[in-house]
């Protein structure tokens, strides 16, 4: 079949689904499309074996739920899918970017894809709600906007995470970070640090949360908080798992990060694990982590630590116009390391910066440098010792190489 009668078969489906209300079975739908390619005069020529095909390729347009991104999400060298619109779509493999080689056949093709996704997660995509956020059943992350806020059509981005679970051998093996820093972070996370990782999208924050996790001693009890579920945790068995949800179209029932946070503290949880703050709920989380919950960790958007303590400021002024001098020694005391990741040359993810949050000197947050990224050298342990070391006094775990 040409490209035009595949488009034509494929549009006419969607009518015959439109018609039925979206209540169809994939049985019906393939039992229509046989009919179609069967007894339609206009698909005389085409030998038996070239009609089946066609229908196959179009159901799997009309009814898979990726439709042409299929065999992309099929592929485990990627890692983010990105569509642009219909004609323009894009992959990470490797931390490069390249053009994928598979387009949608139309706008109306693109759409029903997202719709799918949105009705999968019990969600709306429309006119009154023109942004998706959601997750795959393998845990991808979905973003997604409709045409009429995107100029160039619809707008799906795909985030996949790998299947087996990235562990510290695997980031020592990638060059992410040094044997040194590695068991540096270990010692930290035993000894109930808080610790706070920031980076640029994409530079693997979540990806790190996960690994940190692997060293929580197995018997205590962690409650994650997240706005669309990606972490990992499964060595823990005393573990509570709590996601978000979005208002629905008439605005109730919605919960947010922060309602999250404040049922978790009703818990009893020994640490609490935030996936990404983003807004005023880092003024609750900050408060989790003085009033008890040690070892707490979570994730942010920042492009340097010294950056990411600014907008932890800002964050912080969205949930309560406190006084500058009180939120700075609210994060002094809630935040103990500083963990800020970023992309090399090539795209390869590294860890740039560990840092301590030493204080606060001349009414500014200071920070203790542990260590950093030299090019030619890689991540490099600084002459600055672990200022605050009673956790690790408690654990009896104080030695001079931290």
């Amino acid at each position: 079949m040409t490209t035009n009668q595949l488009k034509e078969l494929a549009d006419d489906v969607r009518r015959y689904i439109h018609a039925r209300a979206g209540d169809v079975n994939d049985l019906e739908v393939r039992e229509y499309l046989e009919q179609r390619v069967l007894e339609d005069p206009g698909y005389d020529g085409i030998s038996i074996g070239d009609k089946i095909r066609a229908a196959e390729t179009v159901f799997d347009r009309t009814r898979r739920d990726l439709s042409v991104l299929e065999p992309l999400a099929a592929d485990e060298d990627v890692t983010e899918i990105m569509v642009n619109g219909p004609d323009d779509v894009f992959v990470e493999r490797a931390g490069k970017l390249t053009r994928a080689g598979v387009r949608f056949e139309s706008t109306g093709e693109l759409e029903e894809v997202i719709r799918r996704i949105a009705a999968g997660v019990h969600r709306e995509i429309n006119e009154r709600s023109p942004i998706l956020d959601a997750r795959l059943a393998d845990g991808s992350r979905v973003h997604a906007v409709s045409k009429n806020i995107a100029l160039g059509g619809p707008i799906l981005t795909i985030r996949r995470f790998p299947k087996s679970r990235i562990t510290m051998a695997d980031l020592l093996a990638y060059g992410t970070l040094t044997e040194e820093a590695a068991t540096f972070l270990e010692t930290l996370v035993l000894c109930a640090y808080n610790i706070f990782i920031s980076g640029g999208t994409s530079s693997g924050k979540t990806t790190f949360l996960n690994v940190l996790s692997n060293f929580i001693p197995k018997d205590e009890r962690i409650v994650t908080i997240e706005d669309s579920a990606e972490l990992q945790i499964r060595e823990i068995a005393n573990i509570v798992r709590l996601e978000c949800r979005s208002a629905n179209e008439t605005g109730q029932g919605g919960i947010s990060v922060r309602d999250l946070i404040k049922a978790s503290l009703r818990m009893r949880p020994d640490r609490i694990i935030v996936g990404e703050v983003r807004g005023a709920e880092v003024l609750d989380m900050i408060q989790a982590m003085n009033t008890g919950h040690a070892g707490s960790l979570s994730t942010g958007h920042g492009n340097s630590p010294q950056g990411m303590l600014y907008r932890l400021e800002a964050m912080f002024l969205q949930a309560a116009d406190f006084p500058v001098a009180a939120i700075r020694r609210q994060i002094t005391e809630g935040i103990d390391i500083l963990v800020h990741l970023g992309r090399l040359t090539g795209g390869r993810r590294a860890v740039r910066e560990i840092s301590e949050i030493a204080g606060i000197t001349n009414g500014e947050i200071t920070l203790n440098p542990l260590f950093t990224y030299q090019a030619g050298a890689g991540l490099v342990r600084t002459k600055s010792p672990l200022i605050h070391r009673e956790k690790l006094r408690m654990k009896g775990m104080e030695n001079d190489r931290l």
